[in-house]
C-alpha cells in the first residue's frame, strides 16, 4: 500500500479529536489516507478494547480513510524504546506514507508526546537501508505536527475545515464510551450534549487565526517555502 498520509496517534480517538477534520478533508481532495493507532487504549478510565475497537471503524467508516491498523504498543506505557521504533519503522516502509502526521512532542499525557518522539525517529529509521527491516527503504518527504493538545502553542499553520466540521464531529461521537453522561464541563471526559460545544469553540479559534469559522492548528519543526508572495492566503490587514 502506497498512502499519501499517515496520522500515527497514541490511542484510538486521538486522530479525530485532534485533527479529524483535516483527515477528511483530504479524504474530500482524493487522498489515500491511513491511521496508525499506537495502543488499544485498555488502560484508559472507560470503555473496553472490545468496545473501542468498535467505535474506531465507526470513526473511520464517516471520515473516509483506506486503513487503519493498531501497533498494540501497552497503554499508559508508550516509551521511547528502539524495539517501538523499529516496529512502527517497519509499519511506515509497509506503508510507504508522501506525509506523515504526529502528535506535538510535548504535552499531558505521556503517551501523546512520546508517540510524537518515537514517530519522528521511526520515520528516519524506516530509511536506514541496513536495519533489520523487511521492505524497501522510505522516509516521508513531509512530517507535521497536530497541536490541538497544546492549545497555547502558536500553529505554524491552520488548516480550514469548515466544510468538514459536521462530520469531524460525527466520528468524534462515536466513542460513547469516552464521554461522560454527567453535565459536567470541567471533566476530562466531556458530557455527549456538551462535545459538539468544546470541540466548536477550540476549531472557531483556531479558524479565526485564518478568517474560517473552524480550523485545526498544526506545527512542522522546518520552515516552509512560499513562491507567490502576490497571492498569499489569509490577509495581514
Amino acid at each position: 500500500m502506497k498512502l499519501d498520509m499517515l496520522v500515527i496517534a497514541a490511542h484510538p480517538d486521538d486522530v479525530e479529536l485532534t485533527c479529524g477534520g483535516a483527515v477528511i478533508k483530504m479524504v474530500d481532495a482524493g487522498y489515500k489516507v491511513g491511521l496508525l493507532d499506537l495502543t488499544l487504549g485498555e488502560s484508559g478510565t472507560r470503555g473496553s478494547v472490545a468496545l473501542r475497537q468498535k467505535e474506531s471503524a465507526c470513526a473511520s467508516k464517516i471520515m473516509g480513510v483506506v486503513h487503519r491498523e493498531n501497533l498494540g504498543l501497552p497503554d499508559a506505557g508508550v516509551e521511547n524504546r528502539r524495539d517501538y521504533k523499529l516496529r512502527l519503522a517497519q509499519r511506515i516502509r509497509a506503508l510507504d506514507p508522501h506525509t506523515v502526521v504526529l502528535p506535538y512532542w510535548e504535552g499531558r499525557h505521556p503517551d501523546h508526546y512520546t508517540a510524537g518522539q518515537i514517530g519522528y525517529e521511526a520515520c528516519f529509521l524506516a530509511g536506514l537501508s541496513k536495519l533489520p527491516l523487511e521492505g524497501t527503504p522510505h522516509r516521508p518527504r513531509k512530517i507535521v505536527y497536530a497541536s490541538l493538545y497544546v492549545p497555547t502553542l502558536l500553529p505554524t499553520f491552520v488548516v480550514d475545515i469548515t466544510d468538514q466540521f459536521e462530520r469531524k464531529i460525527k466520528a468524534v461521537l462515536c466513542y460513547r464510551s469516552q464521554f461522560s453522561p454527567r453535565q459536567d464541563w470541567r471533566n476530562l471526559f466531556p458530557a455527549r450534549a456538551d462535545c459538539r460545544e468544546r470541540l466548536a469553540a477550540e476549531a472557531r479559534h483556531f479558524g479565526d487565526m485564518i478568517g474560517v469559522r473552524y480550523g485545526e492548528p498544526f506545527v512542522t519543526r522546518e520552515i516552509s517555502a512560499v513562491n507567490d508572495l502576490v497571492n498569499m492566503p489569509v490577509r495581514s490587514i
